[in-house]
């Protein structure tokens, strides 16, 4: 069994994506700038953008954050938004999920200019990418596609079942390892598939994105599988000096040793999301 270090990948795409800005600048450029938009002050939305605030800082983009009040609404924040696509210095931001429950945010995530969407939401975007052409890969999916080369896994012919299917993560992965060069033959289960352990115990390769802690046991992985641990639950615990302690969809211990490669939780795709939005504001300073 190999471990998927997702720290260490993240800190090879870190440094190639601030070794082109430095040479962008060098040659008389702007650096990329990118922007989040931040309603309210959900405690993990903080922590998130922070996080790509700390990060947009180490590759050498210019960052701002716009924090507006939870009572923004959302004729304000369209306003902001139509700020944003006209601004010439911005070459990407996001709206920091999720939003007030007064927001509507599909409304909002149809509003972003689809050149600027680095989040990879809008739906010009996913269309682009079903089909195959140029988009910006929402920043999750891109991840697992990062490690999943990063560490040279093979992929062509090989059985990939994708558990969960939301918008954000199941759906789009299940597209792009379909697509050629990738070349998996894809199933996708959710909470209505029938004998679903038997199901995913025919995967090669299994991605785990549904939301529920442990789910996924020893035995419904086959010996030498790659195991891919999208999800992320925080839980209480008397041994952690924060009181609680994050579980991933796959049950660790019992599944790691049936495995051939699998990702930790922390550690595994989770350092992937910040670096895959870098990756897309480049594209977007680049004109993709």
């Amino acid at each position: 069994m190999k471990l998927i270090d997702g720290k260490e990948v993240a800190a090879a795409l870190r440094k190639g994506i601030a070794a082109e800005v430095g040479t962008m600048v060098a040659a008389g450029g702007r650096p990329p700038c990118l922007v989040a938009v931040l309603v309210g002050d959900d405690g993990a939305s903080q922590t998130y953008v922070g996080n790509k605030e700390k990060m947009s800082a180490e590759v050498g983009f210019r960052s701002q954050v716009l924090r507006l009040p939870d009572s923004t609404t959302q004729e304000e924040l369209l306003a902001e938004v139509a700020r944003l696509n006209a601004d010439t210095e911005v070459d990407g931001y996001i709206v920091q999920m999720p939003l007030p429950r007064h927001i509507d945010e599909q409304r909002i995530i149809e509003a972003i200019d689809p050149r600027k969407d680095v989040d990879g939401f809008h739906p010009e975007n996913v269309g682009r990418m079903a089909m195959g052409l140029p988009a910006f890969v929402s920043a999750t999916p891109d991840g697992i596609l990062s490690l999943l080369r990063y560490y040279n896994i093979p992929t062509a012919g090989k059985h990939c079942v994708v558990i969960g299917r939301s918008n954000t993560v199941g759906r789009p992965i299940a597209n792009l390892l379909s697509q050629k060069g990738w070349d998996c033959t894809v199933t996708i289960c959710h909470s209505r598939t029938a004998n679903l352990p038997q199901v995913v115990a025919q995967g090669d390769i299994v991605i785990a994105a549904l939301g529920r802690a442990e789910f996924v046991t020893a035995d419904m992985v086959k010996e030498g599988a790659v195991v891919i641990d999208v999800g992320i639950t925080r839980v209480a615990s008397e041994t952690t000096k924060s009181g609680w302690r994050l579980l991933g969809d796959v049950k660790f211990d019992e599944v790691a040793p049936r495995c051939s490669y699998i990702t930790p939780v922390p550690g595994g795709v989770g350092p992937m999301t910040v670096v895959s939005l870098m990756k897309n504001t480049l594209k977007a300073r680049r004109g993709l």
